[in-house]
Parts: C-alpha cells; structure tokens; sequence
C-alpha cells in the first residue's frame, strides 16, 4: 500500500496545476491518469493571459521547443453573416498544443505520476483507498467530464452537456497555402441562436477546427454546413480528415456537481466548470486548480467538508453563482435568430460582448498562483 498526502486524479491542466501547487507547500503527491503524456488531445487551446500569469509561464522559454501562438485580433460572424474583425495593440491571448502544454504542466508539478485508469474509489478510516494499492486522506478529482471520483459523488445522471467535435492537423506546403486563416487572428462562427459556435485556429503549421453545440439536435449537419462554409471561404484545405474526435463537458451554469465532500474535491471539467459564453475550459481549470489548493492548505489536513467549502466559495466569487446562460430564451426562435444576426453584425457589440467579455475576460482580474487576485496583494 503505498500511501500519498493527496492523491489528483486527472493530469490535465486542473490536476496538474492543484499538484503543482501543493506540491510546492510541502505536501507529496500522486497523480493518477490513464493516460501517458504527451497524450493526443484535440483542442484549440484558448489560453488568457490570466491563465498564463495563473500558472507562471515563462512565455520566452515555453516557446523554445512549443507552439505558443500569440493572437493579437479576432474575427466573428455568424454563419451566413459578415466577418468583424477586433484588433489590439498587445497580445490578449495565445494558443497552445494541448499535447505538449498538459505534459509540461504535468512535468513541472514535481508531482508522482501513475498512468491508470482509476476503477475503484472506497472510503475507509482516515481518508481512500484507490483500487486496493493507494491510500490517501484527500482526493481531487481532475479527469474530466466523465472523471470517476465525479461519477463516485454521484455525476452523470440528467446533465445538459455540450457537444463537441473538433480536429487538429500538423499542414504540409500545399495545406499551409491553401489555409487563409491568420495566425494571429482566429475565427469565430456563431449559430444564430447563440447555442454554439465553430471555430478555425491556426497556431504555426497547425489548423485546429472544431464545433461546439450546447443543444444536440441536428448537431451532424451543422458541422456539416460549418466545415463546407470554411472550405467555401477558402479558410481551410478542402482534405482535413473527415472523422473528427468528439467529446463532452458541462458548462458552469448547467452544471449541479457537488464540488466539496468529506476529503474530496472537483475541479476543472470535473466540476463543471467551463464559460458558459464561449466553451472555454483551460482557463477555469487552471484557475479552479490553485483555489483548490489554497482550500487544502488553509484546511491544516483537515479534511471534513466544512473545512474545505471556502473551495465552494471562493469558486463563486470567482465565477459568479450559477445560473443558466441563455441571452435570448425567452425569445421567439424566428426572433431570437434575427436578433442574434444583428448583435454579431454590431461591431460595437461584437467587439465588447462577445470578444472582450465573453472570450477574453478582460473584465476578470488575474489569479497568482497563491490563487488571490492581483489586485489583493497590492
């Protein structure tokens, strides 16, 4: 038996940040994920500058051997609609491969890692026992959507989660030209009723697409209609693979996951945690990973659950409560499409509302990796 101060289960961005930072206050820790990194992981790797500060990244020195594509504008439109084009004088965000950026997260948490599937959870006298060889008094439950310490606090049944598929692709010469797509500029296309949105991100020599729909229905022939308009516009080659990896996930204000439990916490996809406006994860997860933490080690190893629920709280004050997200439900669907055509022909509105709001979250301030806002420590 072999037996850990924690025990994260999940090596993305979440996990790896929470074991990071634990790790960095003394406590010894294991992360356990099926995978092994460098996994393949489809995405377009949406990463903020808060995500970058959250996590101390040396942009410098991660660029050396990685892609970190800077984005300096963004282009939005509906799918039938103008494009918008929003640009700035710095850089607001970067894209990264999510195959090398998890594993370098994971790498530098300093954290034990296990690669296998986590199949049993079981309580017992002073913390878990993890399929009969790990004993631990806190688990943090990191893998995901369908992570199995969310499915052992009772997730899964009745969620509305969002659909999603999406493909990444390493261009060769004849793609590289055929692909239109600004590097620095990536591209947004919004159904007209604001529940989904596809999208083309070119970071260096690779093109990530990808659709995200929160309501199924008719899902196949949206990215049908998405994938044909981009190829139509001569945005990407006409021959990107054809079967694309899909995944799921919750969006924070659908999302009802407990969070806290006696010597358990959920963060990141596991929690249900992602912007509700824009699908966006990394961000959160990282973000949900340092409160986590700063949760734990204020606890003093204790573990019941009253003394880990300044978790609860301090993802509400980051986050906002939870309530459902939809601009235009009370609408008329004729009305509601009308009405989202002509806030994504605004500039005005494209630009504040769904750019610098909803995709940038410029109103947000910057987490250190104490997990405090900047502004607290001046």
């Amino acid at each position: 038996m072999r037996n850990f101060d924690a025990v994260v289960v999940g090596g993305g961005p979440a996990g790896s940040t929470c074991a990071w930072a634990l790790g960095r206050a003394g406590l010894e820790v294991l992360v356990v994920d099926r995978a092994r990194f460098p996994r393949d992981k489809p995405c377009a790797g949406w990463l903020t500058p808060q995500a970058v500060a959250a996590v101390e990244l040396d942009c410098a020195d991660y660029a050396e051997s990685r892609v970190l594509q800077r984005v300096t504008g963004v282009r939005t439109s509906h799918l039938d609609g103008p494009e918008l084009e929003a640009r700035y004088q710095e850089v607001v965000s970067y894209g990264v491969r999510r195959c090398e950026f998890d594993h370098y997260l994971l790498r530098r948490s300093g954290a034990a890692v296990h690669a296998a599937a986590v199949t049993g959870v079981r309580r017992v006298a002073g913390g878990f026992v993890l399929d009969d060889g790990i004993l631990t008094p806190l688990l943090v439950g990191a893998g995901g959507h369908f992570c199995p310490v969310a499915r052992w606090l009772g997730a899964g049944r009745g969620e509305a989660v969002v659909v999603a598929q999406e493909m990444e692709q390493r261009l060769d010469d004849a793609q590289c030209g055929a692909c239109r797509v600004d590097p620095e500029v990536p591209e947004l296309f919004f159904c007209r009723d604001f529940l989904g949105y596809g999208w083309a991100f070119r970071k260096g020599d690779y093109v990530n697409v990808g659709f995200g729909r929160r309501n199924g229905r008719g899902f196949r022939a949206q990215l049908r209609r998405f994938l044909d308009g981009l190829v139509a516009r001569g945005r990407v080659p006409a021959d990107l693979p054809s079967r694309w990896p899909g995944h799921a996930y919750l969006l924070y204000e659908d999302s009802r996951r407990r969070l806290v439990d006696d010597g358990v916490l959920l963060v990141g996809d596991a929690a249900g945690l992602a912007y509700a406006q824009s699908g966006e994860g990394i961000g959160p997860a990282i973000e949900s990973g340092l409160l986590a933490a700063q949760a734990i080690i204020a606890a003093r190893d204790d573990y019941a659950r009253e003394s880990l629920e300044p978790y609860r709280h301090s993802i509400t004050e980051r986050f906002g409560a939870r309530r459902p997200f939809d601009p235009f439900r009370h609408v008329p669907g004729a009305v509601r499409s009308w009405l989202g055509a002509k806030l994504l022909e605004s500039p005005l509105w494209s630009r504040r509302l769904v750019v610098d709001r909803w995709f940038l979250h410029r109103q947000l301030p910057t987490l250190l990796a104490g997990g405090l806002p900047v502004e607290a420590t001046a």
